[in-house]
């Protein structure tokens, strides 16, 4: 995510004007001061949107189907990591430097085989009085020893062997290192000793498997002959005895205190989801992984209070039930809409643009010309087809004198006369043809809630009626299989003749509501509506009374408030 992300955005199952005015009021917010506004969509486009696109030469806008804030927006990209051969003192060289408590061990495909944590490693250096021998133990390869001690090698013999050793401080008279050399097995003992040469012969002669002389202090010639003759790994550390003693026992491989179950995360996971699973868990960072099972990422509890820096500006809608998924989880800075308002509200004040003419659109293109920004020419033609689109070119009952005006004003910038253009548009894609029944019912569908109940109206604009009659069963029945899919009171379909301005209305849900419509019944659950075209200021309206009115028969005309 962009230090700062403002989306522009409209509806779920976006139409033309949705899409249009998304990526001209984006133009228009970067052009006033807002550089990184970014249009973006929450459904897919279809055919129409298409043509539209295509024909001023502009790319569709980015989909974004949830803003919820997710894992990938606060987790730590780039992963700090060891391997699994990787030693106790690197490891925790490595959490010193970046201030972490916590690392992923990842092999060579990124794939995490375990954790490992301050407080596992802080048990292994200091453990309990029930287990103190455990502080003697080292469990390493001559070689890591050497790494971990920056050890000068005088003799080395099967310096790879990762062996289970028993730490021993030659700090005592010969006489007594010679009592005690015995209690253990030779083959297990690592000596650390300084300039005491008896002590270092007995070692040696004794065959243990490591002697290491501190201090950077030279060792006699005899001395190094017999570690040669007997096979006794010889080396000499630059460290006092104190410092070489804890650092050899750091020398362990971190795959030996590595935590093997652990919690993971994916990227796209919702924050809200998954905050009490991670706060129940004694580890306080979780590797984030793909869909590979990769790791990506690493969340970190203190991450849950990084704020997400990612505004919403909605276009052509104002209700959170037809919003993106998420919009109620980010800040919505701005709304520009032509719908009625529904019930929405903001933690603050937002800039709330909703005006009665026919299209978001229309205002879009009035934002530009009362600002006096620079409309460029394919954003004008975008917005010409959002007006149009939507008042079936200033022939629906919601267009006004101000989108007549504002269209006039686009058709000059954007060279591209109206008329001409609202033939092309509606020939370039029947819904109706190209989709299957499932998904032409929710092309341009959108969710109301009225009186403590859930309904949906969608819409489909046709050149007649022919296609539909052709594919009327499969329409009723995939409209039907979505209002119980979504437990819906009802669900209607406005399918739309835009040569005639005239329309079918399919009503599926329960019967008590379905005789309320008192429209000419042309088959079951099918009526008639001569003159409606408008599911906004002419269906809507008159569906929600006959909620509000329970059985009472209105009229459309009855039901639209009075001018």
């Amino acid at each position: 995510m962009s230090e700062s992300e403002l989306l522009i955005i409209g509806h779920r199952n976006p139409d033309t004007d949705a899409i249009c005015s998304a990526i001209a009021y984006a133009e228009f917010k970067r052009k006033t001061g807002f550089p990184h506004a970014e249009a973006a969509r929450c459904g897919d486009t279809n055919e129409r949107i298409d043509f539209v696109l295509r024909t001023f030469g502009v790319a569709a806008p980015k989909f974004v189907p949830d803003v919820a804030p997710k894992v990938r927006d606060v987790m730590q990209s780039n992963v700090v990591s060891v391997t699994s051969e990787t030693t106790v003192v690197e490891a925790l060289s490595v959490m010193d430097a970046k201030g972490i408590r916590v690392l992923p061990i990842l092999n060579s495909k990124g794939i995490c085989q375990g954790l490992v944590s301050v407080f596992k490693m802080s048990k292994f250096f200091c453990p309990t009085t029930d287990r103190v021998f455990d502080s003697r133990r080292v469990l390493a390869s001559v070689s890591n020893i050497v790494r971990t001690l920056d050890a000068q090698v005088v003799v080395s013999s099967n310096p790879e062997n990762e062996d289970d050793l028993i730490l021993m401080v030659g700090a005592m008279t010969a006489e007594s290192f010679s009592k005690r050399l015995p209690k253990y097995p030779p083959e297990k003992l690592v000596v650390i000793v300084g300039d005491r040469w008896e002590i270092q012969r007995e070692a040696i002669r004794g065959r243990v498997r490591v002697v290491i002389v501190t201090g950077g202090l030279p060792v006699e010639e005899s001395i190094l002959e017999e570690a040669k003759k007997f096979g006794v790994n010889l080396l000499i550390s630059p460290h006092d005895t104190a410092t070489t003693a804890m650092l050899v026992r750091s020398a362990i491989s971190v795959k030996h205190m590595m935590h093997e179950h652990f919690l993971t995360f994916r990227a796209d996971e919702p924050l809200a989801e998954i905050q009490n699973v991670a706060a129940a868990s004694h580890f306080q960072a979780f590797p984030v992984l793909d869909e590979k099972g990769r790791t990506v990422g690493v969340l970190s509890k203190s991450d849950f209070l990084k704020k997400v820096d990612r505004q919403l500006i909605l276009v052509d809608h104002n209700e959170l039930s037809q919003a993106v998924q998420g919009a109620d989880q980010v800040e919505i800075l701005e709304i520009i809409d032509h719908h009625r308002i529904g019930s929405f509200t903001t933690s603050q004040p937002i800039l709330f643009r909703n005006e009665p003419v026919g299209s978001t659109s229309t205002i879009v293109a009035d934002c530009f010309f009362r600002a006096h920004v620079e409309l460029p020419k394919a954003i004008a033609g975008l917005l010409l087809a959002g007006l149009v689109s939507d008042t079936l070119n200033l022939t629906s009952p919601t267009t006004t004198e101000r989108d007549a005006e504002i269209l006039k004003r686009l058709e000059d910038i954007s060279g591209v006369q109206a008329d001409r253009f609202t033939e092309k548009l509606f020939a370039s894609g029947s819904v109706l043809t190209s989709l299957p029944a499932t998904k032409a019912v929710t092309a341009d569908c959108k969710e109301f809630h009225e009186q403590g109940k859930n309904f949906s109206v969608a819409q489909i604009e046709e050149l007649g009626f022919d296609q539909f009659w052709k594919r009327k069963n499969e329409v009723i029945s995939a409209l039907e299989d979505y209002r119980r899919e979504k437990g819906y009171y009802f669900s209607a379909l406005l399918v739309t003749d835009v040569v005639r301005n005239t329309s079918l209305l399919l009503i599926t849900g329960t019967q008590a509501f379905i005789k309320q419509i008192d429209y000419p019944s042309v088959e079951q659950g099918i009526f008639e509506l001569e003159g409606v075209v408008s599911r906004k200021k002419q269906l809507l309206p008159y569906l929600t009374h006959c909620m509000q009115r329970g059985g009472a028969r209105v009229t459309i005309n009855e039901a639209l408030p009075a001018a």
